[in-house]
């Protein structure tokens, strides 16, 4: 076999589809309202809380709302593309898997090395906004931290690891090591709290809204002495590649298809359904933001709470910090969750160490990649600041977009008979969409963030070159 055939050879759709009944790593619990909630979960949470307002202080003002407009759009094809695969294979793994079957191991296996350090990325980010607000929840209460506990180096005098956000992610890891229809009832749960206090911002502050603050709703670009330019539209499109990590999350739930009762009907569904809930709720949340507040005042750990507190609705203000705090650690669970099955998902097959790739013997959960993000996850958030880490998440997963995207546009042409549950409308044009927006969205992106994914990718090389490709299943079958 020649390198450049051992590179692209992949598993046909129909030999995933085959195995779908017969793999039996996973007990079969979820049902479509929990798929749903683990995609809500994943979609709303430090996007709401958090960066709406820091992004409109810093770079969209009012237009911050644009901004997740911009990056709906694109997320919103990509969901599409999504939605139309995971009827078409319900396997783990998500977008590593889907393009294992179009465009084989190597582009496979470069893509799920990007998703997991994003994924991984992603929950420490989302672990440092929730200890913003449980830190000022605390401090209402009278409590307060010691210095060094509060966050990490360069984010205050003093500080030294952010202690909060390094315990919420081993916690997190310690419930996803447990039983999944577990974790997926309290999951449910919390993102019911999550929406409750959502559509409390909305329906409160609605009445509070002074027109003035929309003026101007995009406001002047103006060039500090950095040389950094600041608003005007490129600050809406700087804050939409900055928030995308914020519209997307749905992918999350296709990386449990073999743990859904019913994947083929219900994933699907589910994408759609948890993306469309949250971009209504997310336009909502920053027109009213905005409008309660004036846009350079958002700059905070915890811009909703504290925008509440200087319109002396100090009880809103503490319903939204208790809600933020409960509501949050869904996106950490959905997140952890989809790393921790494509990290099974790679090592099943041979790409990363087996040992990875057996599930608890007691609670039929993938605790051992599970139990390994948690320790990572915890010191990333607990020693770098929010900023720098939000910064890095975003590039796979548009780069997994464009995957997707391209993927469905060649299956249909390859395989335009094979029976898909859901398919996506207006192919070409909407996967098309998809592409362009998430090139466009990182185009973005700060050159510092591409060189980050550079020398991921690197290592992912040597790692595939080094082991993948002579440990692959699909090389062992000759």
């Amino acid at each position: 076999m020649t390198l450049l055939s051992r590179l692209i050879r992949h598993k046909s759709v129909e030999q995933l589809q085959s195995e779908v009944g017969r793999r039996g790593d996973f007990r079969r619990v979820l049902g479509l309202w929990q798929l749903t909630a683990i995609g809500i979960g994943g979609i709303i949470g430090v996007g709401v809380f958090v960066l709406a307002g820091q992004q409109a202080a810093l770079n969209a003002g009012p237009a911050v709302a644009l901004s997740f407009l911009i990056a709906g759009i694109a997320s919103a094809a990509a969901a599409l593309c999504y939605a139309e695969f995971a009827g078409l294979i319900p396997v783990t793994g998500s977008a590593y898997t889907y393009g294992y079957a179009v465009l084989g191991e190597l582009a496979a296996w470069l893509i799920g090395w990007d998703l997991l350090l994003e994924y991984a990325l992603i929950v420490a980010v989302v672990a440092i906004g929730w200890s913003g607000y449980v830190q000022s929840l605390l401090a209402a209460a009278g409590i307060t931290l010691p210095v060094w506990a509060q966050g990490a180096p360069h984010t205050g005098e003093g500080r030294v690891f952010n202690v909060i956000a390094a315990l919420i992610t081993l916690a997190v890891a310690t419930l996803l090591t447990m039983r999944t229809e577990w974790g997926a009832r309290l999951n449910t749960l919390i993102v019911t709290v999550k929406v409750i206090a959502v559509v409390l911002v909305i329906g409160v502050g609605v009445f509070y809204i002074d027109p003035a603050n929309w003026h101007p709703f995009i406001p002047a670009r103006v060039v500090g002495p950095d040389g950094v330019g600041h608003f005007g539209f490129k600050g809406v499109t700087t804050a939409a590649a900055v928030v995308f990590f914020a519209v997307f999350g749905y992918d999350t739930l296709t990386t449990a298809a073999e743990e859904a009762k019913d994947p083929q009907r219900d994933l699907p569904r589910a994408v759609l359904l948890s993306l469309g809930v949250a971009m209504v709720l997310y336009l909502a949340v920053s027109l009213v933001l905005t409008g309660i507040a004036h846009y350079p005042t958002l700059n905070s750990d915890a811009p909703v709470a504290d925008a509440f507190k200087a319109l002396n609705l100090h009880w809103v203000a503490v319903a939204i910090s208790i809600s933020a705090v409960i509501g949050i650690a869904s996106v950490l669970f959905a997140f952890m969750l989809g790393a921790a099955r494509i990290w099974f998902a790679l090592s099943r097959d041979g790409l990363l160490p087996g040992w990875f790739a057996k599930v608890h013997p007691r609670y039929g959960t993938p605790h051992r990649p599970t139990i390994a993000l948690g320790v990572f996850t915890a010191l990333v958030a607990g020693s770098l600041p929010l900023g720098e880490v939000a910064k890095l998440v975003n590039i796979g997963v548009l780069s997994a977009f464009i995957v997707i995207c391209s993927s469905v546009i060649m299956l249909r042409i390859r395989k335009p008979e094979l029976p898909r549950s859901f398919r996506t409308p207006w192919v070409p044009w909407v996967p098309l969409i998809g592409i362009g927006f998430s090139i466009w969205l990182l185009s973005e992106l700060a050159l510092v963030t591409w060189g980050v994914f550079v020398v991921w990718v690197g290592l992912g090389l040597l790692v595939y070159f080094g082991y993948g490709i002579r440990h692959s299943k699909l090389e062992k079958q000759g």
